[in-house]
């Protein structure tokens, strides 16, 4: 909490206590991530949404860009008679695109101008409950707004290689609301549990975390079944018209991708605090984090903290180019935060030589172009560590340490209406994230902020999402990687938790060297979403993984049914 603390008087002291409007932010895996993919796409020329590189994705702002193009495709004139919005009077919706567009506004109603009729339940629950299509219990008055909304997943299935039944079980509430529209607030509480495939068990069993929340328990005393608790929360609020704040214990994503080489929501939740400021053609973002480091917990013991500063500032070439550039130190203090990274503008890697070059700072470069109102190219430059005449001279040294991302995403892919197609290739050099201070590697919770794999891999990634009709989904995607592995004790750059320092040699590393495993990851799923945000689904997972001079069958097929409410999906992606 001595950052947070810090923090609030750092804000007290240099921002007057005057607020305006402030709105809580989309929830992670929410069916609207997608949707507005393509608006962003398919418009092109609009600047508000080429910001969405950082997510989550702020609730006010894509109501507003929503209502903006509903109202411009309809060819609306100024008071000249100017259609002013004649670029737009052709963009093409489909029914199942209207339909994403209104459930959208209806997500998040408490910023729609518009009308509003068709939002409300035509018979509510005893009067009080679902009296609107989309939530459970709401309050929306002038000064206060309140959603109360139940949460779900439970799915059963099997798997090929497991004798016993996979499972998940998880139920909770998530609250969001806001104060005079001044001061917002998000509470999520889920209680689970799981059983997953045998390569999701041994994975928790490395991590000694459960993948994406951390802290467990064992299930009825089985090892193989997983009892924790996923709570986030956080509030929000503003300081002047383009300076967003926010305080909590959640997740961050900063990317275009399905991955992100520079942080990532796959791993545990955190304690933050961040600055978001937005003006002309500027997306400038500060995030000030409490993590802890790598661990074997046994018993009741108290964890040890390590801290993180990161920012990331974009800038709207073009009205179809977005690029970015992004710095983050991780340092560890002996559990206190080092006061010299709350400077939200000076370059970290001068802080960091300033205060004895002891920290582990990354940085780098993203892009994101959209064009012929069809595609999307992007694309990430992770550097952790870069020495020209080393790339140069002697590309296979190991302080050669950065990450490659690049994609494409493509939109009513060859002519169908609501099948996109995203293809993404992510390659990271040996010891890339690691450190000699094994605390200050890009780590959370035992498990990577950035990419799940952490280092020494190659990865392709092909997704198709197709929306048929309004309420069904077809989602299929695909996850080949190829990663090299330690091989006994010798450090060959793939475990990111490793001292750097213990390598055997100082050149002669290459993407996949070491041991090498190979992995195959396909998916297919089916869902129906039989009212708002109620979906029921049936999912197909095929896992093909092994590793050079093992053998073994490590392959898996697995299929679960089930059902899901308010709540993103359960995923197996590594």
């Amino acid at each position: 909490m001595q950052i947070i603390k810090s923090f609030i008087k750092l804000l007290v002291f240099v921002f007057p206590v005057t607020a305006v409007a402030q709105s809580t932010y989309l929830n992670q895996g929410a069916k609207e991530y997608h949707f507005i993919d393509r608006l962003e796409i398919k418009q092109q020329t609009n600047t508000d949404l080429n910001f969405s590189t950082l997510k989550p994705y702020n609730r006010k702002a894509i109501v507003r860009q929503a209502e903006f193009l509903d109202s411009a495709r309809m060819g609306y004139k100024d008071s000249t008679g100017v259609d002013k919005y004649k670029n737009l009077t052709d963009l093409d919706l489909s029914s199942v695109d209207e339909y994403n567009l209104r459930s959208l506004l209806m997500n998040n109603s408490e910023w729609v101008s518009g009308n509003k009729a068709d939002f409300v339940s035509k018979k509510a629950w005893a009067n009080t409950f679902y009296k609107t299509k989309s939530n459970f219990f709401e309050v929306n008055n002038k000064d206060f707004f309140l959603v109360i909304n139940p949460v779900l997943q439970v799915h059963y299935g099997s798997g090929s290689n497991d004798n016993d039944k996979l499972f998940l079980n998880s139920r909770g509430v998530t609250i969001r609301g806001m104060i005079g529209k001044k001061v917002g607030f998000s509470s999520t509480i889920v209680d689970n549990q799981e059983r997953g495939p045998r390569f999701f068990q041994q994975k928790v069993q490395a991590l000694d975390a459960v993948p994406g929340v951390g802290f467990y328990k064992p299930f009825k005393n089985d090892i193989t079944k997983q009892d924790y608790f996923d709570a986030r929360g956080y509030i929000t609020f503003n300081a002047a018209r383009f300076i967003d704040f926010q305080l909590g214990y959640d997740k961050n994503f900063i990317g275009n991708g399905y991955r992100s080489l520079f942080l990532s929501d796959w791993g545990n939740s955190y304690l933050f605090a961040k600055i978001n400021t937005r003006i002309w053609k500027f997306n400038y973002q500060n995030i000030f984090m409490e993590l802890m480091p790598q661990y074997h917990k046994k018993g009741d013991t108290l964890l040890d903290r390590k801290y993180a500063a990161m920012h990331h500032l974009s800038m709207n070439v073009t009205k179809w180019l977005n690029i970015g550039l992004f710095e983050g130190v991780i340092f560890g203090r002996k559990n206190h935060f080092d006061f010299q990274y709350l400077n939200p503008i000076i370059f970290y890697r001068h802080i960091e030589g300033t205060v004895g070059s002891p920290d582990n700072a990354v940085g780098g470069l993203d892009f994101k172009a959209n064009v012929l109102h069809r595609l999307q190219f992007y694309g990430q430059f992770l550097l952790d560590e870069f020495i020209l005449s080393k790339v140069k001279n002697d590309p296979t040294n190991w302080v050669n340490k950065f990450g490659i991302q690049t994609g494409v995403k493509y939109v009513d892919a060859f002519g169908v209406k609501n099948l996109d197609v995203q293809v993404e290739m992510n390659r990271v050099r040996p010891f890339t994230y690691a450190h000699y201070d094994t605390v200050a590697n890009y780590t959370h919770y035992n498990q990577p902020l950035a990419h799940p794999l952490g280092a020494n891999f190659q990865e392709f990634i092909g997704i198709v999402n197709y929306q048929p009709f309004p309420k069904w989904y077809i989602n299929a995607r695909v996850i080949y990687y190829k990663q090299g592995l330690d091989s006994g004790s010798v450090n060959f750059g793939g475990n990111i938790f490793r001292d750097y320092r213990t390598r055997s040699a100082e050149t002669g590393f290459k993407v996949g060297g070491g041991q090498k495993a190979t992995s195959f990851n396909g998916l297919l799923e089916v869902s129906y979403e039989f009212r708002q945000n109620l979906f029921f689904e049936l999912t197909l997972l095929q896992r093909n993984y092994s590793i050079s001079g093992i053998s073994g069958n490590n392959n898996a097929t697995t299929i679960t049914a089930g059902v899901r409410l308010n709540m993103f999906k359960r995923t197996y992606d590594f």
